[in-house]
């Protein structure tokens, strides 16, 4: 049994050639003006009629008649923080100003339960009417790539960004060029649509490195989270000569002050991101899972679950700077507390979106299948975007988060919301009357 509720949307079943001019001004200012708190345009709630299990499916905007948001499976979501996830995407495409809306599909599944394709396969025959025309969906926590294309395929969709590249004025030639960079191999091992995600927010780490004017082997790093997002970054900061001291997964927190070996412990993940413990080298500290948040590190990266700093935890957060490479990583009520106390929180929905801002690149043709024109791409925009938010904060105080959506607001054509986390930081000094922007364009 499926129960939809829609607000303010009529569908066509024109199936039209995709036109990012039709993101016109008009979508735009609808969209900045709803993505903070505004209703979703839809809300879908399903039942699986094999197993009981509840999925939803959260359609933020639309830009063109399109919506762009990964599917994730896991024991306990909720249709609230697919909500919340939905907003973020929204976010997200807006701060890079891709011609898409945001959505978010939600499965409340054991992704380890052998039934767990299956369930996967149904909701998304149940969604296959957003799926074939209006919602681009990938990978996200609990459901792979890989799999996720499988299911596609024997929907007889060929890939999960089918919504647009059925639009594309050559489909085939589209779909080849997708393929090809999500398979494209890079110097880690690893393939391209593996490792984007990773990189950008290691690039949102280096971002803010360089802003605060620390050296690289001098920074050190704890993750929460060793998967495709936390994994990804870990590599690519250990690659920059960043220290990575901590990792956390399902089963414990693994520390060496001294730095980890990330390549290895990669080595040693299993398919669902967790480290085999009985090859860890002996010098490695194993600690509960949650005495990640703890650790004094210089940069903390919740990498795995939503809600992962609350305010139940948010005291042992000991780090300088957080970067949410999880979606909605941070409650309001704990990243309010963070800003107080000089701690800033860069936003999900600019430090993780390299994956969807490269997605779309790709869709549109902007960016090819050799990995370096993605990785310059993406590491220009994310260094710039971070340097923006971290210098603002180090100039006037202002939370990386209301900056954000300054950004959202420059792209979307309206003024953006105040945000109550934006608090200013502690002893942060006269401020002139020179606008911010001002101030950052003449340092």
């Amino acid at each position: 049994m499926t129960t939809t509720t829609e607000r303010g949307f009529g569908r066509t079943t024109e199936h039209r050639e995709y036109d990012h001019r039709e993101n016109t001004a008009m979508q735009r200012r609808f969209d900045v003006a709803t993505v903070r708190g505004g209703e979703p345009l839809l809300r879908v709630t399903w039942s699986d009629p094999v197993t009981g299990a509840h999925g939803y499916l959260v359609v933020h905007t639309l830009v063109s008649d399109l919506a762009t948001g990964g599917t994730r499976m896991r024991a306990g979501c909720t249709m609230s923080e697919v909500e919340d996830l939905a907003r973020g995407m929204a976010a997200k495409t807006a701060v890079f100003d891709l011609p898409v809306g945001g959505a978010k599909g939600g499965i409340d599944f054991d992704r380890k339960d052998p039934r767990a394709v299956g369930v996967l396969e149904r909701f998304c025959q149940a969604m296959r009417p957003w799926l074939a025309a209006h919602w681009v969906t990938a990978e996200d926590l609990g459901v792979p790539q890989h799999l996720l294309d499988d299911v596609f395929a024997r929907l007889g969709l060929q890939q999960s960004y089918h919504a647009a590249i059925s639009r594309s004025t050559d489909p085939q030639t589209t779909l080849r060029r997708v393929r090809s960079a999500l398979n494209a191999p890079v110097p880690s091992g690893f393939l391209l649509g593996d490792v984007i995600g990773g990189y950008g927010v290691a690039q949102a780490c280096i971002g803010t490195v360089k802003a605060c004017g620390w050296a690289p082997a001098d920074t050190t790093v704890a993750i929460q989270g060793i998967g495709t997002m936390g994994g990804g970054a870990a590599w690519y900061l250990y690659e920059a000569g960043v220290r990575v001291i901590a990792v956390a997964d399902a089963l414990g927190t693994l520390y060496s002050p001294d730095g980890l070996d990330v390549p290895a412990l990669l080595d040693l993940r299993d398919g669902y991101g967790e480290i085999d413990r009985s090859r860890v080298p002996s010098h490695v500290q194993e600690l509960p899972s949650a005495a990640v948040i703890a650790t004094e590190a210089d940069i903390l990266i919740p990498a795995a679950i939503s809600y992962a700093i609350t305010t139940e935890n948010v005291d042992q957060v000991s780090a300088k700077v957080v970067i949410e490479a999880a979606n909605a990583a941070t409650t309001p009520g704990a990243e309010t507390a963070l800003t107080g106390r000089g701690i800033p929180v860069v936003p999900d929905f600019v430090a993780n979106a390299g994956a969807v801002a490269w997605a779309w690149w790709v869709l549109l043709g902007q960016v090819g299948t050799d990995p370096e024109d993605s990785f310059l791409r993406l590491r220009t925009d994310m260094l710039a975007k971070v340097g923006v938010l971290i210098g603002r904060w180090i100039l006037d105080g202002v939370a990386p988060r209301q900056t954000a959506w300054d950004l959202v607001a420059a792209n979307r054509s309206a003024p953006a919301p105040a945000d109550p986390r934006a608090v200013p930081a502690p002893n942060s000094g006269d401020r002139s009357s020179a606008g911010p922007w001002d101030r950052l364009s003449a340092s």
